[in-house]
């Protein structure tokens, strides 16, 4: 037991902190397509630089570890249970190391357990296997793809590609739109997994199940191998780009599988996955409960060659906070910020409160960091911050602006952008969102010097307004206070291309 243990803790660790090679394959394509000192060629510099520092520092590429999701063949005859608990603790252990963020909230109340345990938490799917070790794998999928995840109901009407019917070319039209509205929200460059077919529950599960199939592996169905080809080629034609910013790059594959349904329902499920796409598996001795071979490993190394030196970069930023109104005003859509000072964080439950209470600081002209921070507190009562990428900020909308304007908040960093009555907000009270590198959890961790102070700690470590201390915190101006919204143009650029892909191919 405490061997079997171990290994899954391995796994757990491996998967949080070391991408498997063939989504660095993907990466390194990624970054090689896009032209230099472009915004784009500029995310994938940092998010290039983040796998290399998580994989050094053994620390989560992204501060969000997501929903933990374990697939199990057992030999007939394994003790389930005994399995199932080896699991549980090492998820405790591995959130107590700081090497996943407690993730798990209770629905009704909002409670955060602590440990990533809880009702449905960890998820873990069993299934026998006429081989004689034990096949496990994980993948940690993010809130922020999970939220971009969709279905469609076939026949049913798309925006940009009219009625979408149940064949195959309603089954193209229905990928593409999938890519289409998860814009940067869900951290492109993504990986999409499809299941055609099934009722609700199971398209779903087979559409996730795609994402454990390797990104450079051939569909074995000749249909949906062509559809697969033609997916990935033309949804890097629709320029939504990495983080939405734009580019040559939208989508890094798509894997499609297929079951039978009933006659009345034809679902095409879609499970979308950012860039930052962590899955593993391995090979357990059945007996020993130690590990025999690791899977996703095999193939050549993936290494990363930092080209800040001889990339271009465009007109950089420097702001202190507290910022002031005329500082902000001059910020453009395009701009590149570096913050140094304070700055704040904070997500749906600080939002929700704030809205009708007091805030323990003052912050009027300061920063509010979307973001859930992977923290660790050392012996001496000390919070350090692990891993702390942004959060999709569109879950704040209905509070952003209202907020900064009660409080004179002058900048909102997060990712994906937020929409018009934020934008609106800006106009009217002099604030900018920036959008920082969604899943760049190390590499915005080392611009963070000291954690200063903690608020509101009963929400849970990602709920809490942590104080921060940074220095060269770099972000994109997405949002001015001109009217200007980058996430508006690549939206309506985007949608005019997938206009152009609505005649029928399949």
């Amino acid at each position: 037991m405490q061997q079997l243990q171990e290994s899954i803790y391995q796994l757990i660790v491996e998967t949080s902190t070391n991408l498997p090679k063939d989504v660095r394959k993907a990466i390194r394509q990624a970054k090689a397509n896009e032209s230099a000192g472009t915004r784009s060629a500029i995310a994938l510099e940092t998010i290039t630089n983040n796998i290399m520092m998580a994989e050094g520092d053994v620390s989560p590429i992204c501060q969000d570890t997501g929903m933990p999701t374990f697939k199990v063949k057992t030999p007939v005859g394994v003790n389930q249970l005994e399995i199932k608990k080896a699991i549980f603790a090492a998820m405790e252990q591995a959130t107590k190391d700081s090497k996943l963020r407690p993730n798990s909230v209770d629905s009704l109340f909002g409670k955060n357990s602590g440990n990533n345990l809880g009702p449905g938490t960890p998820v873990i799917k069993f299934e026998q296997h006429e081989s004689e070790y034990i096949d496990i794998r994980l993948i940690l999928k993010g809130g922020g793809c999970e939220n971009k995840n969709i279905q469609y109901s076939l026949p049913c009407e798309l925006e940009g590609l009219g009625k979408a019917g149940r064949d195959l070319d309603g089954i193209r039209k229905c990928i593409l739109h999938s890519v289409y509205q998860a814009q940067g929200q869900g951290c492109s460059a993504g990986f999409i997994g499809v299941g055609v077919g099934g009722d609700r529950t199971s398209g779903y599960e087979l559409a996730k199940d795609q994402l454990f199939r390797l990104t450079d592996d051939v569909n074995p169905i000749e249909e949906l191998r062509v559809m697969e080809d033609y997916i990935l080629e033309n949804a890097n034609k629709l320029g939504v780009g990495t983080m939405g910013f734009g580019g040559e790059t939208t989508l890094l594959g798509c894997k499609i599988g297929v079951i039978n349904r009933l006659p009345a329902s034809f679902f095409v499920s879609v499970a979308y996955n950012c860039w930052a796409f962590r899955r593993l598996g391995m090979k357990i001795n059945a007996e020993s409960g130690g590990i025999s071979e690791w899977i996703y490993r095999d193939g050549e190394e993936i290494s990363f060659t930092n080209e800040s030196e001889t990339t271009e970069k465009p007109r950089e930023v420097k702001l202190v906070a507290p910022i002031t109104e005329e500082q902000i005003r001059e910020l453009k859509v395009g701009d590149v910020v570096s913050i140094s000072g304070m700055m704040y964080t904070g997500r749906d439950a600080i939002h929700h409160h704030l809205k009708d209470h007091d805030c323990p600081v003052d912050l009027n002209g300061q920063i509010i960091y979307h973001c859930g921070p992977v923290v660790l507190k050392d012996a001496d009562e000390k919070y350090h911050i692990k891993a702390a990428g942004p959060t999709t900020s569109i879950r704040e909308e209905p509070y952003q602006g209202d907020i900064m304007k009660k409080f004179g908040i002058r900048a909102v960093i997060g990712k994906g952008g937020m929409g018009e009555k934020t934008l609106k907000a800006l106009g009217e009270h002099g604030g900018v969102y920036l959008n920082a590198i969604g899943g760049a959890a190390q590499y915005y961790a080392q611009c963070i010097k000291e954690v200063k102070g903690v608020d509101f700690l009963e929400f849970g470590i990602p709920e809490a307004m942590w104080h921060l201390q940074i220095e060269d915190f770099k972000a994109v101006v997405t949002m001015d206070s001109h009217g200007n919204s980058l996430h508006k143009e690549v939206d309506k650029d985007s949608l005019q291309k997938l206009a152009t892909m609505a005649e029928k191919v399949f």
